[in-house]
């Protein structure tokens, strides 16, 4: 079957057929090229000529951030949060629509007017959906949260983070009043369901799904 498969096409000049090796040789190829394109993000000498440092790792293990990667995703980070808060407390948009104008936005503007509105919103620690904002100097602070899966049942809790920042998703939280900041409680779990049930700050009672549970970050109040 191969060989009659062979012989009918003319692009099989060899046998066997060369096209595994070639892609191979091009997903190399992609590969360095993805080098290259990040040592290129860094700015200094590097690889091929290039300026800047290493960004990541490459090893039998995975790929990896290096210090330098790390401190440049921070930056990052801060942008997007930071013109994230300012479309919000400044523009006065939705927090479920700033998302992708914030995609945009961290792109084209300069670093001293991110440091500008970091100063003129206050140097805020947490953006609209209770994500941290990082440093100046790329540095994100360390915190363990539980999701409403994992947390005490029974106990007063305030919501700190969203996970996901779908629109749909987030206009699901702010209409049954659980954004950043407000309390709720988990008055229990129903594991054969995969329900979680809330009591929310107005002591109403709300049940969701657990994958939408696993979104929604909280920390003990207290």
């Amino acid at each position: 079957m191969a060989d009659s498969h062979a012989k009918n096409h003319d692009y099989h000049l060899v046998d066997p057929s060369p096209w595994p090796l070639v892609a191979s040789v091009f997903a190399f190829a992609m590969a360095i090229g993805a080098i290259v394109l990040m040592r290129s993000l860094g700015g200094g000498d590097g690889l091929f000529g290039l300026k800047g440092p290493t960004l990541f790792l490459v090893g039998f293990a995975g790929v990896c951030l290096t210090a330098a990667g790390e401190k440049l995703a921070g930056l990052v980070l801060r942008r997007h949060r930071l013109v994230e808060l300012f479309l919000v407390q400044v523009m006065g948009m939705s927090w479920a629509e700033v998302h992708d104008e914030a995609e945009q936005l961290e792109h084209v503007v300069s670093d001293r007017l991110i440091d500008r509105i970091d100063e003129m919103l206050g140097r805020p620690t947490h953006d609209p959906h209770g994500d941290p904002i990082p440093t100046a100097d790329g540095r994100i602070a360390a915190g363990q949260l539980d999701s409403l899966l994992t947390c005490p049942v029974g106990a007063p809790l305030r919501v700190s983070r969203i996970t996901d920042q779908d629109p749909l998703f987030l206009r699901f939280i702010e209409r049954h009043g659980l954004k950043p900041g407000q309390p709720v409680m988990v008055q229990a779990r129903e594991a054969a369901a995969d329900a979680v049930l809330l009591r929310s700050q107005d002591d109403r009672l709300l049940t969701i799904g657990a994958r939408a549970a696993s979104k929604l970050l909280v920390e003990a109040i207290g």
